[in-house]
């Protein structure tokens, strides 16, 4: 019987990279994901054996459920809007703070088709990442505008960029 894949070729592939450098080095992952909806953990999720490596998964799509899920500060969402590094780190800390993962990422964004201004259009999703331990003057962060795409396309590319991200902690950790 021939196996479905629930996505691209290209971020399974990735996503199994992924898992694989994380397994070595004894990593776990946590994601913390607003605009992808889950997609991220269920990238990783794609690939059999990944719960040594995946932690847990927070979606939270609303304001509400990323302050009381994550513990995102009111005054951060309102101050930098939903879609912002402050709340992109603050939900990545929140994961790391409410599980037993080494690494969380966050992920919040605009994937369309509404909800874009001139100063966040359509297309900007924003990511953080966090380590355990690490100092708050270490964030890293980054913000893409996926121009073009649909609504699908965005949050794909999203996960993309995660995994990527998620690929970095361990090419540092080799150097």
């Amino acid at each position: 019987m021939e196996s479905l894949m629930l996505f691209p070729a290209d971020i399974v592939a990735e996503a199994e990279a992924v898992l694989t450098a994380f397994r070595a080095r004894g990593l776990k992952i946590a994601t913390a994901e607003s605009c992808t909806g889950g997609l991220l953990a269920g990238a990783l999720t794609e690939i059999a054996g990944s719960s040594d490596v995946l932690d847990r998964g927070f979606v939270t799509y609303s304001n509400e459920a990323k302050i009381k899920t994550l513990g995102v500060s009111l005054d951060v969402l309102e101050t930098f809007g939903a879609v912002s590094v402050a709340v992109a780190w603050a939900m990545a800390q929140g994961a790391i703070a409410r599980s037993d993962a080494d690494v969380a990422v966050g992920i919040t964004g605009i994937a369309g088709p509404g909800g874009g201004s001139d100063r966040k259009p359509v297309g900007t999703v924003v990511f953080a990442l966090a380590r355990r331990g690490q100092s708050e003057k270490d964030v890293v962060a980054d913000t893409r505008v996926f121009e073009g795409l649909d609504r699908t396309g965005v949050r794909l590319q999203a996960v993309r960029v995660a995994l990527e991200l998620l690929a970095s902690v361990t090419r540092v950790s080799d150097a």
